[in-house]
């Protein structure tokens, strides 16, 4: 079957499967490995991407899901080379210990940040409940998402 979709504001077209899951065509058919799979179940976030502005893990979605919708990898963030604002936070914040977890929380982050630009610690926290951080690096981890929203909004709020 074919889809077509958006990819990190590009247009694809690619024969899939029906039981392909997103997760697979993003790692297999399109070589972006940012997106880990954990767990393949949905519990620890590892692959979370953003479809139509919202976080979800790649490893539930069948890939013929998303025809005509936006999906965006963490290769999506940079631009011309320069790390988002948010990559920067996770990297200065010291929010990056194994990194396993890394790219599923900064899409976590992207999609909380896209839909609400100055959350509160417990909505921050909310929104990245779906993500596992095995090596405990919560704390910085949030202090990285509050840092992105306050440099995103320059800084105004804080």
């Amino acid at each position: 079957m074919i889809l077509e979709f958006k990819l990190n504001g590009t247009n694809k077209r690619i024969e899939v499967s029906p039981q392909k899951r997103l997760i697979d065509i993003l790692r297999e058919d399109f070589k972006m490995t940012g997106t880990k799979e954990g767990c393949g179940e949905g519990e620890c976030g590892a692959c979370t991407v953003i479809v139509n502005g919202k976080a979800v893990h790649s490893c539930l979605v069948l890939a013929l899901t998303l025809t005509g919708k936006e999906v965006i990898t963490i290769e999506g963030l940079e631009k011309n080379g320069e790390l988002s604002i948010i990559q920067k936070a996770f990297i200065e914040e010291i929010a990056v210990q194994c990194g396993y977890c890394t790219t599923g929380m900064i899409m976590s982050t992207k999609a909380l940040l896209l839909n609400n630009p100055n959350p509160t610690e417990e909505e921050i926290k909310v929104a990245l409940s779906g993500n596992i951080c095995r090596c405990s690096g919560y704390v910085q981890i949030i202090r990285a998402v509050k840092r992105s929203a306050s440099e995103m909004r320059g800084g105004q709020n804080d």
